[in-house]
């Protein structure tokens, strides 16, 4: 077993409770196997680790599990990210004087004879009369020192929606704090936001789509979780993670992580310190500092406005961000556009390829307009083959004779 190391990222070593290396039976192999394809199966069928980033950090995680195997550090990277100080009940209890919370989340990992046993992480632990002391930073690494939030915390969470962020709560290990993803485009999810109060005093609302998710660890204190998610909105609006308009906060993809985490620890540990939050950033910090002691080339105007921002983000209820005028996307509609007129004023059939998108464009703009006979005089250039395997225009071209006449 490792002695506990405050300087360092700690896992109890399961293997004097796997059981010897005794042959094992055909009864345990074939249930090794089974847990063995159901993890494969796992991994192949979600997107857990599908990013180069994501999987990047699941082989961090599995070196620093060193006195596990790889596949059983894997299986507790799966259940609870974070979880880096873990063991079986018994041994908690013998060893360092703790016993499970009630409720707490085991943790499954493979034995050669069991087939499997489970495992806890610290945070789902609580101390006896008898216990030893762990180092803070194992047990709550992030949780503040001094001082306390009030209303803040839901005042940013809900202000936060506004941007397209959805926090939610996790159960996560004790070395987790949170963390933040830009939303697939293929996701449609929206929340309300509220953008004022009627005249009978009843709150107004708008759906805003939803474009990243931030994710909190639900095991820490309302402290912890505040600094948490000053952290991760530092990281969207240094421009970590893009922009939908360079109006509201810059694009910088593309910086080395040590500045990205100075920047966002940079942002929490100064609006923190400015609400009379001690936040332990100082040990963070450390960890991306180079050898020379040298802070990372990060940008100062960047964490000044970042920082400025989240501070009236936690205060005071804000407007809805102004709409974004996408010239790009006008450019482009004018571009189709410009090609449906080619093909309304042709004197000839269309051949060969057509540009569908151009189409659509054009017969979008025609129904607004209820100019049915555009999109007939259209529709009957192009071969009666082409428009049939495009049900949406063949619809359109329907409905427009049926309507065509009235105006």
């Amino acid at each position: 077993m490792m002695a506990p190391d405050s300087g360092q990222q700690m896992a109890f070593d399961l293997r004097q409770d796997e059981g010897s290396p005794s042959e094992a039976s055909p009864a345990a192999t074939w249930e090794q196997d089974t847990a063995t394809r159901a993890l494969d199966d796992l991994f192949s069928h979600t997107f857990q680790y599908r990013t180069g980033k994501a999987y990047h950090g699941l082989l961090q995680f599995i070196a620093h599990f060193h006195c596990y195997s790889p596949f059983n550090a894997m299986l507790v990277h799966v259940q609870m990210p974070g979880a880096v100080f873990v063991a079986p009940p018994h041994r908690w209890l013998r060893d360092y004087g703790r016993r499970i919370r009630a409720g707490a989340h085991p943790l499954v990992v493979l034995q050669p004879m069991g087939p499997v046993m489970f495992v806890f992480d610290v945070s789902d632990t609580e101390a006896t009369e008898d216990a030893l002391p762990l180092p803070p930073e194992v047990e709550k690494p992030f949780e503040a020192r001094k001082g306390h939030i009030g209303s803040e915390l839901e005042t940013v969470i809900a202000n936060a929606k506004r941007d397209g962020l959805r926090i939610t709560h996790s159960m996560e290990g004790s070395q987790s704090a949170g963390s933040i993803q830009a939303v697939t485009e293929d996701v449609a999810v929206s929340q309300k936001f509220q953008t004022g109060i009627d005249k009978q005093r009843k709150p107004i609302f708008t759906d805003i789509p939803v474009k990243y998710d931030l994710v909190v660890n639900a095991k820490t204190g309302r402290e912890a979780r505040y600094a948490t998610i000053v952290h991760e909105l530092a990281h969207l609006y240094c421009g970590h993670l893009g922009t939908p308009c360079d109006r509201w906060w810059p694009d910088r993809r593309g910086l080395r992580r040590n500045v990205r985490e100075f920047e966002a620890e940079s942002v929490a540990h100064m609006v923190c310190a400015r609400s009379g939050i001690d936040i332990p950033s100082e040990k963070y910090l450390a960890c991306y500092v180079d050898s020379t002691e040298q802070v990372p080339p990060i940008s100062l105007e960047c964490v000044m406005k970042a920082a400025g921002l989240i501070e009236t983000m936690s205060r005071q209820r804000m407007e809805p961000r102004k709409p974004i005028e996408d010239k790009e996307a006008k450019r482009r509609v004018g571009s189709l556009l410009k090609v449906f007129h080619d093909y309304r004023t042709s004197s000839e059939n269309l051949r060969g390829w057509i540009d569908l998108e151009a189409i659509d464009t054009g017969f979008k703009k025609a129904l607004r307009e209820r100019d049915y006979d555009t999109i007939i005089a259209v529709a009957d250039k192009i071969p009666e083959n082409v428009l049939q395997k495009d049900p949406k225009l063949f619809t359109w071209y329907e409905n427009a004779l049926m309507h065509s006449g009235e105006n």
